[in-house]
């Protein structure tokens, strides 16, 4: 009788194990099968508030985005801006660039193009050494402080423009102790460039992307925000073919819709080290999880899906053609 007990449990536990091997080989079976769902005619990466030289979730993020684009076929990163937190880099030989950067976004599918933005951390630096770091790494695609480029494939185009922030907010100009490139620039110069730029646009898709957000809940200074409604906003109305505006800064996801207004507003949650939130007016979606998230796009849908640190989708905003 004491045997067949011995026997019955080896039994159990050898079942038990094997039901536990079998759940953990379809689950890993059935991830990189979600993942594919992802993927569009064009598909990037969207990242942001990186800089953390590899602490908190950002050396396991950075290995996630590498893992999903084995599956995803990523075309680029969208970096928005802050990828050198506190106080930017001084010059392209900054040992940031290689803590921060080069060993943290090491993996082999993460070898592609990477276009920046400046956020207001790198306003606290060199920000010309940004642009020229270009020179040192085949990836740092980085051709002007703010610039656009149309993504093409299979027919589908998504045209995105890149915004340099932080000068079009009035206090960051002021301050030239704590920023000192950003009162040397022509914010009204960058809005005429904007308007060109979105009166031309006429692919399938049109997305906007800069450091600072137009609408989101945060602690941050409110001032940062109406400006940017200012300054920002009305251009992006003009010619009705802005889908999305997205933004990082705020270090969680927030996906806002306003009362008549076809933009969707989103928070690009921190690729590091993420804040809390709640919601505001306008929130369809918030999060206080850390990631990135993934733009898709085929003609008839623009698709931007929220991925958290797991690799789970947790939110996704979706546009249709009519």
């Amino acid at each position: 009788m004491k045997l067949l007990k011995t026997i019955g449990r080896s039994t159990t536990t050898v079942l038990a194990a094997t039901f536990m091997l079998l759940g953990c080989l379809h689950l890993q079976a059935q991830t990189p099968k979600e993942w594919k769902q992802l993927k569009g005619d064009v598909t990037l990466y969207m990242a942001n508030d990186l800089g953390r030289n590899g602490y908190y979730d950002q050396k396991p993020i950075a290995e996630l985005m590498g893992h999903m684009a084995e599956t995803t076929g990523m075309e680029c990163v969208l970096a928005v801006g802050d990828i050198h937190h506190f106080n930017g880099v001084a010059s392209v030989n900054d040992p940031l660039w290689t803590n921060n950067y080069e060993q943290v976004y090491s993996h082999p599918e993460l070898m592609l193009d990477w276009f920046p933005v400046l956020g207001n951390h790198e306003y606290r630096g060199n920000t010309q050494a940004v642009l020229d770091y270009g020179k040192v790494s085949r990836r740092w695609m980085m051709p002007a402080r703010y610039y656009t480029k149309v993504f093409e494939s299979k027919g589908t185009t998504i045209r995105i423009v890149f915004l340099d922030t932080t000068p079009l907010i009035d206090r960051y100009r002021e301050n030239n102790t704590k920023y000192p490139d950003a009162c040397k620039q022509d914010p009204q110069a960058q809005l005429d460039w904007l308007d060109r730029t979105l009166k031309l646009a006429n692919e399938d898709w049109v997305v906007v992307v800069g450091h600072h957000p137009i609408y989101a809940y945060t602690t941050k200074a409110e001032y940062e925000r109406t400006d940017m409604q200012k300054n920002v906003m009305p251009i992006l109305h003009k010619y009705n073919n802005v889908a999305i505006y997205a933004c990082g800064h705020i270090h969680n996801f927030q996906h806002i819709r306003m009362p008549n207004d076809n933009i969707d507003y989103v928070v690009n949650s921190s690729a590091s080290l993420a804040r809390p939130v709640k919601q505001t007016d306008g929130t369809v979606f918030c999060s206080s999880a850390d990631g990135f998230s993934i733009i898709s796009a085929t003609k008839q849908k623009l698709r931007m899906s929220m991925i958290d640190k797991d690799g789970k989708v947790i939110h996704t905003i979706e546009k249709l053609k009519k």
